[in-house]
């Protein structure tokens, strides 16, 4: 690969900050610049001269179209097309590109989840331009972040959301920080994320074999390889070279997209990597991991490889999460949730801490239905990822803190501590204050809060906007409380006091892997929502009703509705995987056994007709269990079949979605066990497609 110029190339493709000022009229900045910040609506002149500016950076790029890019509730991107040109008669063309253009377009609404918004009839929707994330080129097309809305004006997707909860959330936190005098002269807070993306890549001529990877993203039969993830081996090992070759070219393309791609290296399991970009503002940082996740796929297909960004795509071995880390900033670079060297005399910080506590133990069913995916569900609990009870860590230092301030007890300084190798050339250094713990769904390291419960294919937006809105509420209800005391410092001492000892039962430093805890969770009244069909009655709660409401994020029409389009996308889920395990076990699986068989009673025949004294017990023994566990499996499609027609005739949709968790899905478990067990005896050549073997050690 050629030398890379990053410098150069960052953010070329990105009409940014610096391609604004160089190519808008300097009023015109100005004007856009005022509107971003002070969220006020764009003059249509304003409007006019930023669209014929994009629009001529962008042809000069080699862009020919543009679309207005936004996120319906699939929680993939959705684009519409429509080219620069406009005749001129005689038939000719110019390319053009209006500010009424840039502001707005309209999509077909009625075609994305909608949870019974929009009737089929019902069709048109918008698409709106959000000037606070940058426009940038993909494939010839100009890509304008925007939102996406009905006729009737309710939230269709995922960005508005986010965006008002951002609003929510800087509105009620300045509240606070001027309550403290506010001595940086802030005007703005916003949050800030660095998602760290989890995937795996293997063999494409591999995957195309594989209808169960193609059609869902996951295997849904493989027995055990002989070697998974067992010696630890593959964890920060060395990178190989065709996987490097992908990492190089991954970073070259989402450098140009102004991607802040950083750290990458192998996860534990065989073939997993990771991806890690530097923090930005939530809103771009949503829309860039979007963009990281569909570059990972082109970039992986000129390869010749698959790139998997399901949650679970290997049973056996570890699935694939993305961390959502977590920060909240004033405009004048202030991270907020820095404790300084006394966090215990930081009077600013602990209403934070303590907003940020309370509002995850009032609010743990919205944080674990925002990283609710039928795909998370084969992950959580399943220790490698965090169980899906939500808990908090805090560390030795801010725990010890907590606990000391809850019982009105003095706080014990925590000194630093030395690391000494024992070799003399490398030098010591000093500790953290605190271990980190990769057990807990929701941690504190340092600066940040990291929500580890994420699926690897999910949005970053679900999250950050519970996150945003639960601290907005905490800190609206801190600010009604403190606004009237006469001595501010020593009443948020005591607030923060009160709120740990009221909701210490969220705190837990332990081990979140280990059946102790679920016990310990539950006597600690803390919620545990396995599935998607137990998280998603959490969004028509009425207290996460009022919640949204009260801070204009979502009316109780649009919670309902993705109430509705998660269980509804749950059920389809599972119904697709299981037709899909249906049609292998009857069109490959079972032919193949078949066929092994008549090779197996072949070979006893030929001996038996030799001799009948030569020894056929293996063959026999072999035979006999094949026919066994095939019998077996056309039993069990045969279950899985009739379960499928019943969950269809369910017309309730929490039912139906509970039928598919307790009926189908166990249906589907018991014909994969049998099927794997079918793979263990059959003849490698026989078998109908790649084994775990052959997929996980595909890359080289």
């Amino acid at each position: 690969m050629a030398t890379v110029n990053v410098p150069e190339i960052f953010g070329s493709l990105v009409f940014n900050d610096d391609v604004m000022k160089e190519r808008l009229p300097k009023q015109t900045y100005k004007e856009l610049k005022a509107c971003i910040n002070e969220g006020r609506t764009m003059p249509v002149e304003v409007a006019q001269q930023v669209a014929s500016a994009m629009k001529t950076w962008a042809v000069q790029h080699g862009a020919t179209h543009f679309t207005h890019w936004f996120q319906p509730m699939t929680g993939f991107t959705a684009e519409k097309h429509d080219s620069f040109i406009s005749p001129v008669g005689d038939g000719k063309v110019i390319m053009d590109f209006s500010g009424k253009e840039l502001i707005r377009s309209e999509p077909d609404a009625s075609s994305f989840p909608n949870g019974g918004i929009r009737s089929t009839f019902e069709a048109r929707g918008y698409t709106a331009w959000d000037p606070t994330s940058y426009a940038f080129i993909k494939e010839n097309t100009l890509c304008i972040p925007s939102v996406f809305y009905s006729y009737t004006g309710q939230v269709l997707d995922k960005k508005t959301p986010l965006l008002r909860s951002i609003q929510a959330m800087d509105k009620e936190a300045m509240r606070i920080i001027n309550l403290f005098g506010n001595p940086t002269g802030a005007k703005h807070v916003s949050s800030s994320v660095g998602g760290e993306q989890e995937y795996f890549l293997i063999d494409r001529d591999l995957y195309n074999t594989r209808e169960d990877l193609k059609l869902t993203g996951r295997t849904l039969f493989g027995a055990k390889p002989p070697k998974g993830q067992e010696k630890e081996d593959h964890y920060f090992g060395v990178i190989k070279p065709t996987v490097k070759e992908f990492m190089e070219d991954l970073d070259e393309e989402l450098w140009k997209l102004g991607v802040y791609s950083k750290t990458e290296h192998n996860e534990v399991a065989p073939s997993q990597h990771e991806l890690a970009p530097i923090y930005c503002d939530t809103n771009l940082g949503t829309d860039q991991n979007q963009l990281i996740m569909e570059t990972m796929k082109t970039v992986a297909q000129r390869h010749n490889l698959a790139c998997l960004l399901h949650e679970k795509p290997f049973a056996g071995v570890n699935g694939s999460g993305k961390h959502n880390n977590w920060s909240v900033t004033t405009d004048t670079g202030v991270n907020l949730f820095s404790p300084g060297k006394d966090p215990a005399d930081n009077p600013q910080f602990l209403v934070f801490l303590a907003a940020v506590v309370k509002g995850v133990d009032e609010y743990q069913d919205l944080l674990r239905v925002s990283a609710a995916s039928p795909g998370n569900d084969h992950r959580l609990g399943g220790s490698e990822a965090p169980p899906a009870i939500v808990s908090m860590y805090l560390g030795d230092e801010l725990g010890a803190m907590e606990e000391a301030l809850a019982k009105h007890e003095t706080v014990e300084k925590t000194k630093s501590q030395i690391a000494d190798t024992g070799v003399e050339v490398i030098p010591n250094f000093k500790k953290d204050t605190t271990d980190r713990n990769r057990t807990s769904p929701f941690a504190f390291t340092g600066n940040k809060f990291e929500f580890r419960m994420l699926g690897s294919a999910m949005s970053l937006a679900d999250p950050n906007t519970v996150l945003n809105t639960i601290l907005a509420e905490e800190l609206g209800e801190f600010a009604d409380k403190l606004e009237g005391a006469s001595d501010v410092d020593k009443a948020a001492k005591e607030l923060a006091a009160d709120v740990f000892a009221k909701h210490s039962r969220i705190i837990f430093n332990g081990d979140g892997y280990t059946d102790e805890w679920v016990v310990e969770a539950e006597k600690r009244g803390l919620s545990n929502l396995r599935t998607c069909a137990d998280a998603y009655p959490a969004y028509i709660a009425d207290k996460n009703v009022k919640l949204f409401e009260k801070h204009n994020i979502f009316s109780k029409e649009e919670l309902t509705s993705r109430y509705e389009i998660g269980l509804e996308n749950y059920c389809k889920t599972l119904h697709i995987e299981a037709l899909t395990m249906t049609e292998m076990v009857k069109k490959d699986i079972y032919p193949a056994v078949l066929e092994y068989m008549g090779t197996i009673a072949e070979n006893i025949t030929k001996k038996k007709a030799i001799s009948d004294t030569l020894p056929c017990e293996s063959e026999t023994t072999l035979l006999t269990s094949l026919s066994t566990l095939a019998d077996s499996l056309m039993k069990k499609c045969e279950a899985l079949e009739t379960a499928l027609v019943s969950a269809e005739d369910i017309a309730d949709i929490q039912e139906q979605a509970n039928f598919y968790r307790d009926t189908v899905f166990v249906a589907m478990q018991e014909m994969r066990a049998v099927a794997d067990e079918l793979e263990t005896l059959t003849a490698k050549d026989y078998w109908p497609f790649p084994t775990y073997s052959d997929l996980l050690y595909s890359v080289v």
